[in-house]
């Protein structure tokens, strides 16, 4: 695990320094492009993949850290107030809320599937969002994501951060928190 998060520390290094990595955008030259600010998220998230709780009861010091983000008490559910968190450390000043459900208002919403994007799945008994995580990438019809507070299985209520493998047809709604103009895409 630990060579993964030096490995990952070099590519945000190559990212974000002055130079660019082959077929990537460099950061500091374009600052008005899109994948910028989506490939900081990523990389902000992808270092978050292996933070686990200490009891698994939603606690432990880097989930303490993403629930007063967003001004809740440790043993809150977090999914939401890590997708918020990582918001916040690449410089967005929203979304700030521990409710996953907040992250999707209507003008927010998007169809185009896009790295960074933020996605929602709906658990019919709860009638309603109820967990939420970053997409990464699509292949095909399975989404490949990063997500707190699930585990190996998938679960709304996991144990950490994970990078998971989920069918699109198992999501809700798409949110788009980079897109400045608030609305969907280019409407």
């Amino acid at each position: 695990m630990a060579t993964v998060k030096i490995f990952l520390g070099i590519v945000c290094f190559a990212l974000f320094s002055g130079h660019s990595l082959p077929g990537r955008y460099n950061i500091n030259q374009a600052p008005n492009m899109a994948m910028p600010d989506r490939a900081k998220l990523l990389c902000i998230a992808k270092n978050e993949v292996g933070v686990r709780e200490l009891s698994g009861h939603n606690d432990g010091p880097r989930v303490a850290t993403y629930l007063r983000y967003t001004g809740v008490e440790q043993g809150s559910p977090w999914c939401a107030a890590f997708v918020s968190w990582v918001f916040g450390q690449a410089g967005y000043a929203a979304p700030r809320t521990p409710c996953s459900p907040a992250l999707f208002p209507f003008y927010k919403r998007t169809k185009q599937v896009r790295p960074a994007v933020v996605f929602g799945i709906y658990f019919s008994h709860l009638k309603r969002i109820a967990h939420c995580g970053f997409v990464e990438r699509q292949e095909g019809g399975w989404l490949i994501t990063i997500e707190g507070n699930t585990n190996m299985e998938g679960s709304r209520d996991g144990d950490g951060g994970y990078r998971k493998r989920r069918s699109i047809k198992a999501i809700k709604y798409f949110a788009d928190w980079t897109n400045k103009k608030g609305v969907d895409d280019e409407n």
